[in-house]
């Protein structure tokens, strides 16, 4: 095992390494419980969602850490799942199938990009100042999904602020199934809690408890915290351990994979079968792509280059070196094949987890970080009962404080230089209160060759990175025209 990982070599140890994995288990274990919920939404049948879920999750955890020996864990993206459900299903009209099978080519499409380079070039392309600005950017983000997560910040609106119900007008929704989702305009107003919801008020002493543990460098804290919020969760009634069931029945969820396992084959009979809407369809595995493929860039540039996961060594390697000599290479090659994985089992895009970073501040540098997320995801099948009494109000204030170590990126951005500043600020609140990270490294994008253009600076542009703002603006466009 230690030479296999290189564990002394990293600067870690076996212990560590677990633990570490065992805490970005928990950071992301939410997303077995969304993901079935959202895709459950589609039409999909939940359980072998869920199942998808893990298998997808597993597979492509697994290949990082063997593959690439990097401590990423993969997952269903939220955000894609929920690009999947309202915007196309619900709001092109495409089939949960359909939308299967373009999740499919999308995975294709980004090994394709991967093995032919096009993707480290970019990562190569963006300039040292917007690295540091996405890092910390990703630490704003992960910081506003702890304090989401645990509705520590809560919203209220007014029915004219209503756009859309179920993806429709508010007129003209469908809510013979009730409410699945509402999109409202900017009259949202964000406000703190009132602190009278048992949940949030064990959120806030979770993240006590864990600063706390932080504070005294005590040796695994935000896992620490974890356990110890969930167990101060069942005296307040957050936690109830009476309703765990043990018999949860996992032959059922294996019966309803059958009807999501190489769905999106089915999808592909009937994707193409309508020439008028090869356009439509294009367009949004396009849409999917190039989500995917900066919410991963963003992950790996914002928690690499911090920890020194990926070295200047590594880096340099990456620019210079062919196949997959590389961790960069070898990171990005997994991440790719995971997303054509889950699509094969039954699940929207998979994804490199930014959550990975809260076991990367336990210290996991290797593999084996990701190799014991794996594990601890494939057990879950087996204890999901007591898996899920695990509430986000104790898995947010890791979110929180790990957010907190992340933002520290941002000391090596010159604030005092506004050409440096702007593309830098909005890099970090375009991720937050877009809740995308791929918005995020737009935003800086459009903003950094704004900069340089009314320089006289364009010259200094990569020409990638023109390439990556063109597409950005289009994807936008297309967005607009959806």
């Amino acid at each position: 095992m230690e030479k296999f990982f290189k564990l002394k070599e990293n600067g870690t140890t076996v212990s560590t390494e677990i633990m570490a994995g065992l805490t970005t288990f928990f950071a992301m274990s939410y997303i077995l419980f969304v993901n079935p919920s959202i895709l459950g939404a589609a039409g999909m049948p939940t359980q072998a969602v869920f199942l998808a879920t893990i298998i997808a999750t597993v597979i492509s955890t697994l290949i990082m850490g063997l593959f690439a020996n990097v401590p990423y864990a993969l997952a269903p993206g939220m955000g894609l799942n929920a690009f999947f459900t309202y915007t196309v299903v619900f709001g092109l009209g495409f089939t949960w199938q359909e939308a299967l099978a373009m999740v499919f080519i999308c995975g294709l499409f980004n090994i394709f990009i991967t093995v032919t380079k096009v993707r480290k070039s970019i990562i190569k392309a963006i300039p040292v100042s917007l690295q540091h600005a996405i890092g910390g950017g990703i630490g704003v983000f992960v910081a506003y999904l702890g304090f989401k997560n645990a509705n520590i910040i809560e919203f209220s609106l007014s029915g004219a602020n209503i756009v859309t119900i179920n993806g429709a007008a508010p007129a003209a929704a469908d809510l013979s199934n009730g409410v699945n989702s509402i999109a409202a305009n900017g009259g949202v107003v964000p406000a703190i809690s009132t602190f009278t919801d048992p949940a949030v008020l064990l959120a806030v002493i979770g993240l006590l408890v864990t600063a706390v543990l932080v504070i005294k460098n005590v040796r695994g804290a935000i896992l620490i915290g974890i356990i110890v919020t969930t167990l101060l969760g069942i005296p307040m009634g957050v936690v109830d351990v009476a309703h765990i069931n043990f018999s949860n029945n996992i032959s059922s969820a294996f019966a309803e994979l059958g009807t999501t396992f190489l769905a999106a084959f089915d999808g592909m009979r009937t994707l193409f079968s309508d020439s008028s809407r090869l356009p439509l369809v294009l367009m949004t595995i396009f849409a999917f792509s190039l989500s995917d493929t900066f919410d991963t860039l963003g992950t790996f540039i914002g928690t690499g280059r911090k920890t020194g996961i990926f070295s200047e060594e590594d880096e340099a390697a990456l620019e210079n070196s062919s196949g997959f000599s590389s961790k960069m290479d070898k990171a990005l090659f997994a991440d790719a094949i995971g997303t054509s994985i889950g699509a094969l089992f039954g699940t929207s895009n998979t994804t490199t987890y930014v959550e990975s970073a809260a076991g990367i501040a336990e210290g996991g540098r290797t593999g084996l970080t990701a190799v014991s997320t794996a594990i601890f995801f494939l057990l879950s099948i087996i204890f999901l009962p007591v898996i899920g009494v695990v509430p986000a109000a104790a898995t947010a204030p890791a979110l929180i404080i790990v957010g907190v170590m992340m933002v520290s990126s941002f000391l090596d951005v010159d604030w005092h230089n506004f050409e440096e500043a702007l593309p830098a600020f909005f890099a970090a609140f375009f991720m937050s209160l877009a809740y995308s990270i791929s918005y995020g490294i737009a935003a800086a994008f459009i903003f950094y060759c704004l900069v340089k253009v009314s320089t006289g600076r364009a010259k200094e542009i990569h020409p990638i990175l023109w390439g990556a703002t063109a597409l950005f603006i289009l994807n936008f466009v297309i967005l607009a025209i959806l």
